[in-house]
């Protein structure tokens, strides 16, 4: 069984909705460690309610990005982790992570790329005034929501939508699709 970490910045209603799937037979990995660079994040609540371990840090409390992509490469290689899920981490993965999980490390993002990448992907759709937008999962590289797209989804901007409305849609695609592509990754690319 192939063990995956997932980093998060937030709320972590992704982080959740993996760990459900995992639960109900549906995405055969484990859930191994949470990496979280926001110490007060509603996530790390959610791992400690689901007992999986969490690496919790402040980038602050480092020289630089590197230093503390050492420590959290240093927490996944004492975990055996095999593959990286982001889940509303709010940070570029730098070299020292991109090079140990070369094509091993996935993220999610509330648009269909190329479009609106990088904060607030709903809101900059919702203000262009597009009729359809979604939800893209693609590998992460160096630069901002550019890598490899590998799954899009399109959720219909509706005429009577709030940004409110329109994003817990695009959520419910996501908490959906995520773990979907996530077996598939890891049960073909990892086999």
């Amino acid at each position: 069984m192939k063990r995956i970490a997932i980093f998060a910045s937030g709320s972590g209603s992704n982080f959740q909705s993996i760990v459900d799937s995992v639960k109900k037979g549906q995405l055969d990995a484990e859930v191994a460690l949470l990496v979280c660079d926001k110490p007060g994040a509603f996530v790390i609540e959610r791992a400690q309610n689901e007992n999986i371990p969490s690496f919790i840090f402040s980038p602050r409390n480092y020289e630089d990005k590197a230093a503390f992509e050492r420590e959290i490469l240093k927490e996944l290689q004492a975990r055996d982790i095999d593959f990286i899920v982001l889940a509303g981490y709010m940070r570029l993965i730098g070299p020292t992570l991109l090079q140990a999980f070369s094509n091993r490390i996935v993220n999610i993002h509330p648009s269909l790329l190329p479009a609106f990448p990088g904060k607030d992907a709903i809101g900059q759709a919702f203000r262009a005034g597009v009729k359809v937008t979604g939800v893209t999962i693609h590998y992460v590289d160096e630069g901002m929501d550019t890598g490899p797209i590998i799954a899009q989804r399109a959720v219909d901007v509706l005429d009577d939508d709030s940004r409110e409305t329109l994003q817990q849609r695009i959520q419910a695609c996501e908490h959906e699709l995520y773990p979907l592509v996530i077996q598939k990754l890891l049960s073909t690319v990892m086999a």
